[in-house]
């Protein structure tokens, strides 16, 4: 989300026609609240953007994307638990940093979502997930 909203950025071209290409399709796709708040908070971080975006500019990115009537947004279930359970037994070095990446992988196991489109590496950690890097040729 970060290189498709930020126009500066080599991978913006390509990154902008996915999520454009996901806005206008039939087909599902899915965010979690967590992810929607990394955005956040790393296009509006100084440390990472010489001129970050300001909270509102990012936040009306966010609602754009809402709008799309294909976008689900992933929750947790009564079964989050347990499922959460079950992926720190299968990969139980999950801790520090992956923990917020653990997060999202267990929301999608939740739901049976197998496929992410990610430029973190760290996905690749969790057996269960076909990782996709948008940029890869």
């Amino acid at each position: 989300m970060v290189y498709a909203a930020d126009m500066a950025c080599v991978e913006h071209g390509v990154c902008r026609g996915l999520l454009e290409g996901w806005r206008r399709d039939v087909l599902p796709w899915y965010l979690t609240w967590n992810v929607i708040y990394e955005f956040a908070r790393v296009v509006t971080h100084p440390r990472v953007f010489a001129k970050p975006w300001t909270p509102p500019a990012a936040w009306d990115f966010v609602q754009a994307l809402l709008q799309s009537p294909s976008l689900g947004l992933l929750e947790h279930t009564d079964r989050h638990a347990t499922v959460a359970a079950q992926v720190l037994a299968e990969v139980p070095a999950a801790r520090g940093n992956l923990v917020h990446d653990l997060h999202t992988a267990v929301l999608m196991r939740e739901h049976g979502i197998r496929r992410i489109y990610t430029r973190d590496a760290d996905f690749h950690r969790f057996p269960f997930l076909e990782v996709i890097d948008p940029l890869a040729p």
